[in-house]
């Protein structure tokens, strides 16, 4: 088989399964686990990669409301690596190339690849994925092992919330400028984690929130998870977050409950490593219940 990966979290899914030696083409986000970076690379982003987090919002909003594309499609390069299958998604245009541009460049290729789409709003859906690309590629019992051992360590986090006597309200954020409040699967992480989450709602897109609901709302932690930063990135936009009107006066600031997570590898991205990201976001909620496994990056707390 020779299998194009148009998402990093279907990348992530396809060497789970073993598959890594069948890629033949990745997007320019793709890299997890280290192996594949060097694969020929089949996308480019349209959004300069300088751009602030306000022009970058401002340019997601005018790419969707215009219908343009936020990535491109390196179509001669597609062709060239002659895939058998094509791995993308319909979830959201600001994450992946348009599934549009995906159908009409396979459509011009000869033999036409087969398109697999996946469109995960839940951990669920995120193991239905694997399943799914197991039964593609006839390695379905791979799957189901997979999908058995993440599934029992998402049992062991949401066991040992069972047991809390009282669950903290979260605000977890994909974005600082302006404020967004991470959707889809976030939420469910937060409840599994033993949060609550104050605006979020399970299986529904992430949403542009005001800056006052939050202070509002006053959580008792705040977990930054940017969608598309790395740590390093993100971290620079924690001035802006510090400087909103009455940051210095919420309760989780006042108590040192406002954490930085890698929302780029981890939160936003819908493969295996959710589960890493559940265990993550776990002990940053409740540290004593929740040990952080070895070799996953521990939450950085903000001053």
């Amino acid at each position: 088989m020779r299998i194009v990966s148009l998402l990093p979290s279907a990348t992530e899914m396809i060497a789970e399964l073993g598959l890594v030696d069948q890629l033949c083409g990745v997007t320019h986000e793709c890299d997890f686990p280290p192996c594949v970076v060097g694969l020929p690379i089949i996308t480019k982003a349209v959004i300069p990669s300088h751009a602030s987090s306000a022009e970058i919002d401002e340019l997601v909003r005018i790419g969707l409301n215009q219908s343009n594309a936020l990535f491109s499609l390196d179509v001669e390069r597609l062709r060239e690596t002659r895939p058998d299958y094509i791995v993308t998604q319909s979830l959201c245009d600001v994450c992946a190339v348009s599934q549009d541009e995906v159908l009409s460049a396979a459509n011009g290729l000869d033999p036409v690849p087969k398109i697999i789409n996946l469109a995960p709003m839940s951990l669920q859906d995120m193991l239905n994925g694997l399943l799914q690309l197991g039964d593609a590629f006839q390695c379905s019992g791979r799957a189901e092992q997979s999908v058995e051992s993440l599934v029992r360590r998402i049992e062991t986090v949401q066991k040992r919330s069972q047991s809390l006597s009282y669950r903290p309200s979260v605000a977890l954020l994909e974005w600082i400028d302006p404020p967004f409040s991470a959707g889809h699967w976030n939420p469910e992480l937060v409840r599994l984690a033993g949060g609550i989450e104050w605006m979020g709602r399970e299986g529904e897109k992430s949403c542009r929130i005001e800056w006052s609901q939050i202070v509002d709302a006053d959580p008792e932690i705040i977990v930054i998870a940017c969608c598309g930063f790395s740590v390093e990135r993100a971290q620079a936009d924690i001035q802006i977050l510090q400087s909103y009107p009455g940051y210095h006066e919420l309760r989780c600031v006042r108590d040192h409950q406002v954490y930085l997570v890698d929302g780029s590898s981890y939160f936003n991205r819908p493969g295996p490593r959710l589960v890493d990201s559940l265990e993550i976001l776990a002990h940053a909620i409740h540290s004593a219940t929740h040990p952080l496994p070895f070799g996953l990056p521990s939450p950085i707390r903000i001053a």
